[in-house]
This record gives structure tokens, sequence and C-alpha cells, in this order.
């Protein structure tokens, strides 16, 4: 048996939802991972951060990542659900 097709306000509805779920999850993964990133870069540079930072410049690692992480998280999450199912 096949399930109806769900109506349009149906899918903008889960579209919005899956879309603010993700961009907060991908500013805040984002940043974390872009801090480890630079924790990296400045033990290669010889950097030691003051005491209680993770990273020497964190800030600037920590804005550009969760900037790309709430931009392609909820991107690849959207186009992954409008592909439709391999079966159809």
């Amino acid at each position: 048996m096949t399930e109806p097709a769900p109506d349009r306000e149906g899918i903008v509805a889960r579209n919005i939802g899956v879309g603010c779920v993700t961009t907060v999850a991908g500013f805040f993964s984002g940043g974390m991972i872009a801090v480890l990133v630079g924790k990296f870069v400045g033990s290669m540079q010889g950097c030691r951060p003051p005491e209680g930072l993770p990273a020497c410049n964190w800030w600037v690692y920590a804005g550009i990542g969760a900037v790309l992480g709430a931009v392609t998280l909820p991107v690849v999450a959207l186009r992954r659900l409008s592909r439709g199912r391999p079966d159809e």
C-alpha cells in the first residue's frame, strides 16, 4: 500500500520545523568544531592561549564556524528531505 501524499501545508510546516532545528544545531556544532580547528592551528603556530580560553583567537574561529554550520546543515537536511524515496 502506498501512503497518501502529504498536502502542501504539511510539507511547508515540516520544512520550517526541520530548518529551524537544524539551524540552531548547525550554529552551535559548527562553532565548536571550528574552535577545535583553531586549537590545532594555534598549537601548530606555537600560540599559548590565556588561562581559561580554549585557543588563541577562538572568537574568530567560532564565529566563522557558527555561520557556516548554521547555513550548511539546514541546506543539507532540506535537500535530503526534498529528494523523496528511492522506490518512487
